[in-house]
């Protein structure tokens, strides 16, 4: 049942769009930068909103900052979803907001294992004070027209069953859900579920109703001392809270208030 071809997870596919176009390789570079070059790439015939692109390894997977992202065939979920929400172009966050929900849901229906988000796009567990990551979210290529966000590509990339030995290195600890739960979990349900939960966030999207007070309630950001660098500079303070966008508030020692669209965030201890 960890079979990830496209034979095998159709017939199982319970979604009422996401993934109907579904595609598989062994081995690929990036399946962001695959996906997002045949976007550019496309003339008249388009790729279907809502396709999926599953690979078992990623030469040059990457993480925020083109932090480089790597594991060993079999032990990880690693894919890219293509989406044409035509909606505001604000709203873009809203992607990685339900992504990561997605994954938290996926991953608590089939493991004991409590998952909370790092903000802006890490998925991880908390154990004794320390917060694990075991993946991230990676929304690039996004085309906006008219203030309108018309397509863009979302990555993700889980630990699974990564044993402890396998594991890099990091700034942040990193561990899988081997580790985190005691035992090995069935990617192709992993990934099922996945798309399940992220076609009904989606769907709530469509309509207008916004995932960030969901998504705010599983950020292990919130109320902590962190550090964020936005180039050179270094902001240290509380995590406070977000804003209807998605946006980091942060309040440093002089009381002031600083607003985040993007930068580097690191818990501090």
């Amino acid at each position: 049942m960890d079979d990830l071809t496209k034979t095998a997870v159709m017939p199982a596919l319970k979604t009422i769009w996401l993934g109907h176009a579904y595609e598989y390789v062994d081995t690929i570079s990036s399946t962001n930068d695959v996906l997002k070059q045949r976007v550019a790439e496309e003339n008249e015939e388009k790729l279907p909103h809502g396709m999926v692109l599953v690979t078992d390894y990623q030469s040059k997977g990457r993480g925020r900052l083109g932090r480089r992202w790597e594991a060993q065939p079999g032990t990880s979920l690693m894919l890219s979803l293509l989406l044409r929400p035509d909606w505001p172009a604000e709203r873009a966050l809203w992607l990685t907001m339900m992504a990561g929900l997605a994954a938290a849901e996926a991953i608590e229906r089939l493991t004991v294992v409590p998952i909370s988000l790092k903000w802006p796009n890490d998925v991880g567990v908390e154990r004794d004070g320390v917060w694990y990551k075991l993946g991230g979210l990676l929304v690039e290529g996004s085309v906006a027209q008219n203030g309108r966000l018309q397509s863009a590509v979302v990555g993700m990339g889980l630990n699974v069953n990564m044993m402890p030995e396998q594991l890099p290195e990091g700034i942040t600890p990193v561990t899988s859900l081997l580790v985190a739960g005691g035992q090995p979990i069935d990617r192709q349900a992993l990934l099922l579920a996945f798309l399940v939960r992220m076609e009904a966030w989606y769907e709530t999207a469509v309509v207008g109703q916004s995932p960030v007070t969901a998504w705010a309630k599983r950020l292990v950001t919130l109320g902590r001392e962190v550090q964020v660098r936005q180039g050179e500079e270094l902001i240290v303070g509380t995590a406070v809270g977000v804003d209807e966008w998605g946006q980091l508030r942060i309040k440093t020692g002089d009381g002031s208030m600083h607003t985040i669209t993007t930068g580097d965030v690191t818990l501090r201890p």
